[in-house]
């Protein structure tokens, strides 16, 4: 089994390699004084620009930038992973290529991989060969024919079919228990369950497994090597889902690929943008219609994984998604995820189709020129989108809306790498909200400054490192420790602070009443007495009002009647309120679902973070004592005092703004802002 190529092999190989003739059997080079010259290779040009140097055994294009070695001209130009160039410059040299002996444990996973992609092969090999055979596959080219899809796009994207049936895989590639189990692995087939629901134990003579994938268009999934490692299957019939993934196996991550990249790089010399869609269809459809550079995302948001993969085969990136609120979502995620990375010379791109299209339905109607038209018109750049969004519901024109504008873009902005494009997009928000820069940067630090507090504030304070001076230091004339309140045995696990997600009770002001000891933590003193805040007894810990709300929903699915508009909750900026909403969504669109069957709906929600959420909020008991114990609660007191709790953040916040605003200048104040200002009591600053 191959293992890593010894960098002393790299650095003798291109030592001895020659560069000028790797690069002029590939691109005719002409000699221009020491060096050698040609219209580059990677982007089109009329006068050379593109250099290769025999003394640094290197080349440059001023152009458009691209450099490298031997080795890096063979993986751009010919499109080769490092090995493979690495093999291939040896091969011209008549060197054999070394490898350094792997750990018996990495030539196990390897064995495993080569296996797993051996399968997946011949899996892609069954279900393109039962597109071909006409007693099974007529529903199946009745359908992609009514799509638009031609032969050679089938062919060229591997498309095949699954027709119907338990085990035509299973029976095709081999019954043995071993088969299956490794096309269990790949993510192909599946075991049987008991009664119980338990997985169905081995017993000789017995089928335990069936086919993942049955009577569903197939969609080969591959990776940057042009290797099958996974599929997606869309159904022919009424079964649901509508389209089915390939699980997670050793050689699939669903967030680090992107589906077509491979596709979209043999048919592109180079890739001036990639259009980043929705689903399978979409890609392929785009491609009937002569765009070569469409890819989509798994089944799962964008993430910063497929940010880095696609920036590093082009410059621009454009995302395109239906204009409704599951796109508008996906578009906002999309940018999120891709700030962190936007270094200069990157472009992105938005394009939100009308609500209702999508880009198979679009491409269709007004063809594939007319679609990149669409996209070079309406494409809008990233800080035209991400102003508009985060601008939308809020009035600039006033002083109140300027500063909302500016405490939601000032954190995201501060995502962007340092660099020109950061340095112009904090001066577009200077420009939008009337606030220097300087300021902008005192926001953020702000924000960060009060994010640690809390984190501070919410963590148990550290135990002594050794027993006060006052107990007695004798083991034998030790006093017994009091007995706790709560029963406990000598058995119980240590309890050293709160669980993940949980805070103190005593966390914030808003937990203060109105008679607050002098004692208390700083901003008690803000608390507004016409409030009635929920009290929180010492030593116990709950879950933050926004998880608090999710978890009483998990474990009280009957709450939701307590509250009618969702809306409000699934458009807030805040993610956990986010969350909230889309549970409250759930349960208004089917009430009576007990806890278990919530949980199984919640599962297919798109966004990753919340998919992990909400099992921890699921298992967690939303008051502990600070024993560790669980305490008992009664839901609807609790729900209605999170809301609460929310509702007089949110008074607060809107008091520090009209207090803002009073300071900067007090004559821009409505009369009714300047009633509302009256009946706060707050003790002066």
């Amino acid at each position: 089994m191959a293992g890593k190529i010894p960098q002393y092999f790299i650095d003798d190989l291109l030592a001895r390699a020659d560069i000028v003739p790797v690069v002029d059997s590939r691109v005719k080079l002409r000699k221009t004084g020491k060096n050698y010259s040609a219209c580059c290779p990677f982007h089109d040009e009329k006068t050379p620009s593109f250099t290769v140097s025999p003394d640094k055994q290197f080349y440059y294009c001023f152009g458009c930038g691209a450099s490298g070695n031997a080795v890096g001209f063979l993986m751009e130009y010919d499109r080769l992973p490092f090995p493979e160039a690495v093999e291939k410059l040896a091969a011209s040299l008549s060197l054999e290529v070394p490898r350094e002996q792997l750990a018996p444990a990495q030539i196990k996973r390897q064995q495993e991989s080569q296996s797993l992609y051996q399968l997946t092969e011949k899996a892609a090999d069954f279900y393109r060969e039962k597109l071909r055979d006409h007693s099974v596959s007529t529903p199946a080219i009745t359908y992609l024919k009514n799509r638009g899809l031609s032969g050679a796009v089938c062919k060229e994207f591997g498309i095949g079919l699954a027709p119907p049936g338990w085990d035509n895989l299973l029976t095709h590639l081999g019954t043995s228990a071993e088969k299956a189990e490794q096309l269990e692995l790949a993510g192909l087939a599946i075991r049987r369950q008991d009664s119980d629901g338990n997985p169905a134990k081995t017993e000789p003579g017995k089928r335990h497994h069936y086919d993942r994938f049955r009577n569903r268009i197939m969609f080969p999934i591959r990776d940057q090597r042009g290797r099958t490692i996974a599929f997606g299957g869309r159904v022919l019939g009424d079964d649901k889902p509508k389209y089915l993934n390939s699980p997670e196996t050793p050689i699939f991550h669903k967030g680090r690929e992107l589906y077509g990249l491979w596709e979209a790089r043999q048919a592109n010399r180079e890739l001036k943008r990639l259009i980043v869609v929705e689903g399978y269809m979409d890609v392929v459809a785009l491609a009937q219609f002569g765009i070569r550079c469409a890819v989509a995302t798994l089944g799962t948001a964008c993430g910063e994984d497929h940010i880095q993969l696609a920036f590093r085969h082009t410059g621009e990136i454009v995302f395109c998604f239906d204009g409704d609120k599951a796109g508008r979502t996906a578009a906002r995620r999309a940018l999120e995820s891709a700030l962190p990375h936007m270094q200069d010379g990157r472009s992105l791109r938005f394009l939100l189709l009308p609500e209702g299209e999508d880009p198979d339905t679009l491409v269709r109607q007004i063809g594939g020129e007319r679609f990149d038209q669409l996209i070079d018109e309406q494409g809008r750049p990233l800080e035209d989108f991400l102003f508009d969004l985060l601008g939308e519901g809020i009035n600039i024109q006033t002083m109140d809306g300027r500063a909302r504008l500016s405490k939601a873009a000032a954190p995201l902005l501060d995502l962007l790498p340092a660099g020109v494009y950061r340095q112009l997009m904090f001066q577009q928000l200077a420009r939008r909200t009337g606030l220097e820069q300087d300021m902008l940067e005192e926001i953020i630090a702000a924000e960060k400054a009060r994010s640690a507090e809390f984190a501070r504030q919410s963590r148990p304070p550290a135990a002594p490192e050794s027993p006060p001076e006052t107990q007695p230091s004798n083991p034998d004339t030790r006093t017994a420790a009091p007995q706790s309140e709560h029963p406990h045995t000598a058995n119980s696990p240590v309890f050293d602070g709160p669980p993940p997600d949980y805070d103190y009770a005593e966390a914030g002001p808003e937990h203060y009443p109105s008679d607050a000891p002098s004692d208390a933590p700083s901003g008690a003193d803000e608390y507004s007495p016409h409030h009635e805040a929920p009290r929180r007894r010492s030593g116990q810990y709950r879950l933050p009002a926004e998880r608090m709300l999710i978890a009483l929903l998990l474990h009280h699915p009957r709450l939701a009647e307590h509250i009618d508009d969702n809306a409000r909750f699934r458009d807030s900026s805040d993610a956990d309120l986010q969350l909230f909403g889309e549970v409250l969504q759930v349960l208004h669109k089917n009430p009576g679902l007990n806890s278990n069957q919530l949980f199984g709906r919640l599962l297919n929600l798109e966004s990753k973070e919340a998919r992990e959420l909400l099992p921890r909020l699921a298992m967690s008991h939303p008051i502990v004592g600070s024993a560790g114990q669980k305490l008992e609660y009664d839901p609807e007191t609790e729900f209605n005092d999170c809301l609460r709790t929310l509702d007089i953040a949110a008074e607060k916040q809107r008091k520090r703004g009209l207090l803002g605003q009073l300071k900067n200048n007090g004559n821009q104040l409505s009369p009714e802002q300047l009633a509302l200002l009256a009946q706060f009591r707050r003790k002066p600053d």
